[in-house]
């Protein structure tokens, strides 16, 4: 049986304080998976299903899948870039390697307005069961091509849903990764120990995510994203006085960037300014936080 530890902090996690003394360290991720989405038209062995419609075509282009997905970089993105814009937040965008390699103009024109770019796999697809040299050969190609598009070399990975047993250790030995999110079970960082090296885990969340406005998510009218949210964010905030809490909220271009539902995104970040507590942070600058305010010399990457 694999070990798994059920138990975590506990009722003690470390005595970490935020920046200052903020009770909720707030991480917006925006997923760029566009144009990375499996389809026969790009040479795949399928075309992916899971968009507004969640209909398989089989043995033939999907057109209308890809429209759906497209939809994502050239309009959903520059919604979402104006809301950052206007509220002086940066965020973590979650790459897809063959994403940002056909649309590096999104990449850089975030790094240019102060998000960090983070990775998201090459294609966008589980990683469970993958070969362990195929995996190896993707996140070295899903890392050379977006420190190529973004400049300044990606930190963070995140698997789509499933990673495999050896992700994070091959993530570790790659070396130029301080932090994965290929986790749901906590409210805080915490950091695992693999090849004398310690690397920082960031839970990431599906409830709290704009995913749920898929067919039979849950999610409808604008107001249940923000609702939910904010829900999650009162509670950390209270829990906050005492314990380190994050809120992991995740978004994608072609989801919260439609017209019906970007204003679920204005609306919690107002909602949350207006709570106070909070300190919006980037994925990375959560991770490099947390490592110094436990005790652990500053991160630097094997290979730079």
């Amino acid at each position: 049986m694999m070990k798994r530890d059920f138990y975590g902090y506990g009722n003690s996690p470390p005595d970490v304080k935020w920046p200052n003394n903020s009770a909720v360290a707030v991480s917006i991720v925006v997923n760029v998976e566009e144009g990375a989405e499996l389809s026969l038209m790009d040479g795949d062995e399928r075309n992916e299903f899971i968009h507004e419609i969640n209909e398989e075509i089989v043995g033939n282009p999907d057109l209308c899948m890809a429209s759906h997905f497209s939809f994502g970089t050239r309009s959903g993105y520059w919604r979402i870039s104006k809301v950052l814009s206007d509220f002086g937040i940066a965020v973590t965008f979650s790459c897809c390697g063959r994403a940002a390699e056909r649309s590096g103009w999104l990449v850089k024109h975030a790094v240019e307005n102060g998000h960090e770019i983070s990775c998201h796999g090459w294609r966008w697809e589980k990683q469970s069961g993958m070969d362990e040299k195929q995996e190896r050969e993707i996140i070295s190609k899903t890392y050379k091509t977006i420190s190529e598009k973004s400049i300044t070399p990606p930190v963070g990975w995140h698997t789509r849903s499933a990673s495999s047993l050896n992700t994070r250790r091959l993530l570790i030995e790659h070396g130029g990764f301080l932090y994965d999110s290929d986790a749901y079970d906590d409210d805080v960082p915490y950091t695992i120990e693999s090849n004398g090296q310690t690397h920082v885990v960031l839970p990431y969340a599906f409830d709290t995510n704009d995913m749920r406005f898929q067919n039979g998510g849950g999610f409808i009218h604008a107001d249940d994203f923000s609702k939910y949210c904010l829900a999650a964010y009162d509670r950390l905030l209270e829990e906050g006085q005492k314990f380190p809490r994050m809120l992991s909220i995740g978004t994608h271009l072609r989801i919260i960037g439609k017209a019906g539902r970007i204003a679920a995104l204005e609306k919690l970040i107002g909602e949350i300014k207006k709570r106070g507590g909070y300190w919006f942070a980037t994925r990375r600058e959560i991770a490099e936080y947390w490592r110094e305010a436990i005790g652990l010399p500053l991160w630097n990457a094997k290979n730079r």
